[in-house]
Parts: structure tokens; C-alpha cells; sequence
């Protein structure tokens, strides 16, 4: 029990903003007075609700606590609290408050968990960026639910310990009762998940082009066809040919898995890129993300992988034209009263549609839709939107001859093996700026690293004037075009290049003209 006027405790927690954890102190102060327990510090319904959940929760374990006037502050107070992951360090400070736990035991630990009405730990979202928050303050110890164990241990440098119930937390701090640490060696041991291969798809030999080169810089694909030329299946090939995971890149989108609730015991990170394919009735939140719980959308859990738009105008306009803001920036920022939450969103867009509702035009034989129609189905893509599209192709009906054909297509082992070499390249070019490839390039680093002979700058004038580009479709050119060069090997930008590079940006005059 406490004794004398006043005394104070504190522990630590994190709280989530964007994909990040700021630390956050857990202060309790105990005096004498009217009976009082008050939580502070700007909380949300759910967390202010702590009070009940902890002070039922030390009771149920055992322990009592005093009548006093109790002040719990969750500092800073500019940092909005949310959810429910603060309840296991508030019960550790009080605990400590009234003597359970040596004060000293808290000072370089970090406590995350929602506690139930019997005193179990119970596992929360976001626990991953919250112990890496942990590490870069140079705590040593982070105390979760079992539950969230293997996703927080894969914080390297920092002992995760994994507990069941507050009982088992005070018995371990004054009984010497023994908590294993938990430490994942898992990423290193991935295994080889099989996935769908470029060898199993006929024909279409222009569209697997595009995607390579596609993959390779990191460029957004519109792919155009009728129904059944293999669209689809193109594009749930993508991942099978693109490099596996850096550590750094599976830490940053298991950040964004974490918060959003993705990630169990069974499924602590993320192994391979993600492969994100909503329906079209998707709505903008969905999508981009924010909600009154600010949480990450498609494009952002698509981050370092593939976020696919099949039957790219049968999605909302206003939903698909929100997409050109982290096209452009590669990260999505939410503002709200409380605060700017950003997420990454450095994915690889690729889009499908058919050229008109029935699929057929422009084959008049089989096409039924009059000019019109095929007109109003094309304009619900926007000039702008498809002014960031890279490279668009056009997926060609798919003959019996390319289905009865002996010889087997490449397999998507042999394609990635170019790319990886083509992305070592651009790693090696860009060492000393925030982009790694082609595709993410601003304007003035086009300019320094896209550069042109005299005759490829001639060449590029007439084409600049001839397909009255933009500024944007000008820099798209030479950033493909860029791309196309790293595959060949060639370090600078040939005519050859810049020719394959305007056959995919061209291509929508077909449909959409001037």
C-alpha cells in the first residue's frame, strides 16, 4: 500500500500515428483524497475506457487497490491515443504504484496488450511498429500477449517476451519467474511457396513484354482487350517475376499489415509482395485508406507489390481518379483534426479493361455497341489518370495455334532472373537517392539520369510534337525508355530504346485519340 501524500510511477507504450509508434509514458500519481481513478492525456472512447478494464483486472488477479486518488497521464498529450493497446502498461504502473513491481523493473521495458476482466493479456494491431519504436529508444525489453510474440520478435536487437496474464508479468519481476524470449530467424528460412507461372500462358508475347519492363522499373500497366485474351491470368503472374523481398521492404509492409490487423501467430510478416485485387464497387476510403480510425487502404497494403484494377472502368471515377495523388507522390496523406497520417504507397499499378461493355470493339462483326456507347465506356477513365500509365497494351484474342504451340513459353523464373539483374543496376545508379527505380523518378532526376545524344534528342523533338505530348508523357518516355536500356545492358539511352518506349505510350491513341 502506499503511504504518505503523494508518489509517482510510470511506464511505457506506444501509440500509432501513419505507420509509425511514438513512445508514450504511462505517469500515475497516488495521494490522498476522494477516491478517485482518472485517465488523461487526449484519448479516444475505447482507450478512456481503460480505466474500468484495468482496475476490474487487477482485482481479478489478485490484487487489491487502495481507495486513493488516483492520476493515470498518458504523455505526451499532443499524441492522440487510440485503441486498446495501452491497458497492460497502465496495470504494470499502477501495480508498481501500490508496490507489486520494483519501479526500477520498468524503466527499460515496454508493456503493449489489452487486458481482459480475469487479468489475460490479449494481443492488439500495430504491435510490430511499436517494438521497433521500442528498439530505436534503446529499451531492452518489450512484454506482449502471446498471441503477438512472433510478429514482435522480428525486431532484432530487443528481448520479446511473450506473457498470459498480469499475474505471470509481477511473478516474473518479484519471484524470478522465468519468461522465455522469443527470436524469429524466420525470414531468413523462407520457404519457396509455388506460384503461377508465365510458362502456362499462350501466346501474348507483346503484354508479357510490357510487364517485365513494367516490373523491372517499377512502371504502372493498362492492359486492353477482349474477354478471354488472358488479362487476368497475365496479371496474377506479376509477382512470380518479381525479386524477392528485402528485409527492409518486408519490415516496412509488415508495418502497414500490422496496424491494419493483418497479421496473426500464424502469419507474423510478410514473406512475399503483395498481390492487392479489389472489386470494382471498392469505395474511395477502401482504397486510399482513412475511416474514423484512421487505417491504411488498398494502394497502401499494396506497397512493394502489385495493386491490380481488373475492369478498370467499372470502378466509381471519383474512387479511380483518387489514385493519381499517390501515383504521383508514392505515399497517401490522411489529415485529420487530430493529425497527418502517411503511409507508403510505393506499389506498381496494373489495370485491365476491356475496350468497350460488350469486348469486341473494334471488331464490328462481333462489336454491337455503337459509337457512342464505346465512347461513354472509355471517357469513365480520365485524361489525367491515364496520363500515368506508363506503358498500355493491348492483350490480342488468343488463336488455337498459340494454344496447340510446342515449343513452351519462357518461364517466369528466367524473366526474373533479368529483371533482378536490370533492378541491381538501377540500385547501383540511384545509392544516393530516396528512389530505387526508374519508374519513381521526379523531373529533375529524369533529366540527370535520363540523358540523351544528339541524334535520340531529335528523334525524341519529333515525337514530342507529333504525339503532342505533355510534360508528364515526355518524362514517362524517357523513364520506360530508361528501363528498356537496363534490360539490354546499355548504360545510355539508344533510339532503339526510345522507339519501344513510344510503341507503349502511343497505344491509347487507338481508343481514346487526341
Amino acid at each position: 500500500m502506499v503511504k504518505g501524500v503523494s508518489m509517482y510511477f510510470h511506464s511505457y507504450c506506444a501509440a500509432i500515428q501513419g505507420i509509425d509508434a511514438h513512445i508514450i509514458s504511462v505517469e500515475v500519481d497516488v495521494c490522498d483524497g476522494l477516491p478517485m481513478f482518472s485517465l488523461v492525456g487526449l484519448l479516444s472512447s475505447e482507450t478512456r475506457e481503460a480505466k474500468d478494464r484495468v482496475r476490474i483486472s487487477v482485482r481479478n488477479s489478485g490484487y487489491r487497490i487502495p481507495t486513493k486518488h488516483i492520476t493515470v497521464n498518458l504523455s505526451p498529450a499532443d499524441i492522440r491515443k487510440e485503441g486498446t493497446a495501452f491497458d497492460f502498461a497502465i496495470a504494470v504502473a499502477l501495480l508498481a504504484a501500490f508496490g507489486r513491481i520494483p519501479q526500477e523493473c520498468l524503466e527499460n521495458a515496454m508493456f503493449i496488450g489489452e487486458l481482459s476482466l480475469n487479468g489475460e493479456i490479449k494481443r492488439v494491431n500495430g504491435v510490430l511498429p511499436m517494438v521497433y519504436a521500442a528498439k530505436k529508444n534503446r529499451m531492452k525489453y518489450c512484454f506482449v500477449a502471446r498471441e503477438n510474440v512472433a510478429e514482435a520478435a522480428m525486431v532484432e536487437g530487443i528481448k520479446v517476451k511473450g506473457v498470459k496474464n498480469l499475474k505471470e508479468v509481477v511473478e516474473y519481476f518479484t519471484l524470478d519467474r522465468k519468461i522465455a524470449t522469443t527470436t524469429v530467424t524466420a525470414f531468413a528460412e523462407q520457404i519457396e511457396e509455388r506460384m503461377e507461372d508465365f510458362s502456362e500462358v499462350s501466346g501474348q508475347e507483346m503484354v508479357k513484354r510490357a510487364l517485365e519492363i513494367g516490373v523491372c522499373g517499377m512502371h504502372n500497366v493498362l492492359m486492353v482487350g477482349p474477354p478471354g485474351a488472358g488479362k487476368t491470368m497475365l496479371a496474377k503472374r506479376i509477382p512470380s517475376i518479381m525479386p524477392e523481398l528485402t528485409f527492409e521492404e518486408s519490415l516496412e509492409i509488415s508495418k502497414i499489415y500490422s496496424i491494419s490487423g493483418l497479421l496473426d501467430e500464424n502469419y507474423a510478416y510478410i514473406k512475399k509482395r503483395p498481390f492487392r485485387s479489389p472489386h470494382h464497387s471498392v469505395t474511395p476510403t477502401s482504397l486510399i485508406g482513412g475511416g474514423y480510425h484512421v487505417k491504411p487502404g488498398e494502394v497502401c497494403l499494396a506497397d512493394g507489390g502489385v495493386l491490380f484494377l481488373d475492369e478498370l472502368p467499372e470502378f466509381s471515377s471519383n474512387t479511380i481518379d483518387m489514385l493519381r495523388q499517390p501515383l504521383e507522390e508514392h505515399k497517401v496523406v490522411i489529415s485529420r483534426m487530430q493529425g497527418s497520417y502517411t503511409f507508403p504507397a510505393k506499389f506498381m499499378l496494373v489495370a485491365a479493361m476491356n475496350p468497350c461493355k460488350c469486348g469486341f470493339y473494334p471488331d464490328r462483326n462481333r462489336c454491337r455497341c455503337s459509337e457512342r456507347q464505346v465512347r461513354g465506356y472509355l471517357n469513365k477513365i480520365s485524361r489525367p489518370l491515364l496520363d500515368r500509365i506508363d506503358l498500355s497494351v493491348e492483350a490480342m484474342e488468343v488463336t488455337y495455334k498459340d494454344l496447340i504451340q510446342k515449343g513452351k513459353a519462357e518461364s517466369s523464373c528466367e524473366i526474373r532472373k533479368r529483371i533482378k539483374k536490370a533492378r541491381k543496376i538501377q540500385e547501383e545508379r540511384y545509392y544516393q537517392e530516396e528512389v530505387r527505380y526508374n519508374g519513381q523518378l521526379s523531373a529533375k532526376q529524369v533529366e540527370k539520369y535520363c540523358v540523351l545524344g544528339k541524334q535520340e534528342q531529335k528523334m525524341m523533338e519529333q515525337i514530342f510534337e507529333t504525339m503532342e505530348l505533355s510534360a508528364r508523357g515526355y518524362h514517362k518516355i524517357l523513364k520506360v525508355a530508361r528501363t528498356i536500356a537496363d534490360l539490354e545492358g546499355s548504360e545510355r539511352i539508344l533510339d532503339v530504346h526510345l522507339s519501344e518506349a513510344v510503341c507503349y505510350r502511343g497505344f491509347d491513341k487507338k481508343y481514346w485519340g487526341d
